[in-house]
């Protein structure tokens, strides 16, 4: 058995920040904070904020009969813009992908630290692992910055009258999603790129190694010589012989 534990210390790392970005990612696709919508009008929105994001609209309000209102918002409403409708697809494909980098990725971990014997595909399973957390980075990113530059430019959202917002605010700012998002599609890539490049080069099955006192080989006796007339009995010593004699 080959010892390659060692060669896998930094793709231990990248599975510890691979699986960190994925929870923050599933953390940023749920959550409402996205887009910050300040309102002048506080007849309604008590607290003068509401949130905007990807899959519902929330504010606080002391009038209405619940405080803590929420209106959902689907993928086949007319009135969100492309972005939030991008968002919601490439989101929970970024987790998917992200999921199963993570698990080809524990499975290489585990050729590489628990002495599994058929190791042929654990060069191929850090490349895959690699390249699903890059394109999960990728399907974060898209929208993250596409929604990020629409609430810089101030874009609007023509909501209906039941979320009772309005339809332009005074002013937005990007929320805690966004940069929560943009930091786990940091770690993605930075997870991404390191089991890319791992590197191991596989040796002769036939070479056995000691992990302590590195590579060893086995030498095996010549064979006794037999005589010619095929018998296998050693031959006598001649001096011991003549001594004998004498």
């Amino acid at each position: 058995m080959i010892y390659v534990a060692h060669t896998a210390h930094w793709q231990f790392l990248g599975l510890l920040s691979g699986f960190l970005a994925w929870l923050l990612i599933m953390t940023t696709t749920g959550i409402n904070e996205w887009r910050l919508w300040y309102v002048d009008d506080v007849s309604i929105i008590t607290s003068g904020i509401a949130w905007v994001g990807i899959w519902r609209t929330c504010f606080y309000s002391h009038v209405l009969p619940e405080t803590e209102n929420c209106q959902s918002i689907n993928i086949s409403d007319s009135f969100i813009p492309t972005e939030i409708q991008m968002a919601q697809v490439l989101m929970m494909l970024a987790v998917i992908f992200g999921l199963l980098g993570n698990i080809t990725a524990a499975l290489a971990m585990r050729m590489a630290y628990f002495s599994v014997e058929d190791r042929r595909y654990m060069r191929m399973s850090f490349v895959l692992a690699g390249a699903l957390c890059l394109v999960t980075a990728v399907f974060s990113l898209v929208p993250l910055l596409w929604n990020m530059s629409s609430v810089l430019n101030n874009s609007t959202i023509d909501f209906p009258p039941e979320f009772n917002l309005p339809v332009a605010p005074v002013r937005q700012s990007v929320g805690a999603a966004i940069i929560m998002g943009i930091l786990a599609s940091a770690l993605m890539l930075v997870s991404g790129a390191i089991f890319l490049c791992y590197r191991y080069s596989m040796q002769s099955l036939e070479q056995t190694t000691d992990p302590l006192n590195g590579p060893w080989t086995v030498t095996t006796l010549s064979k006794k010589s037999e005589l010619r007339n095929g018998d296998s009995y050693g031959m006598d010593n001649l001096g011991f012989n003549g001594e004998e004699i004498s």
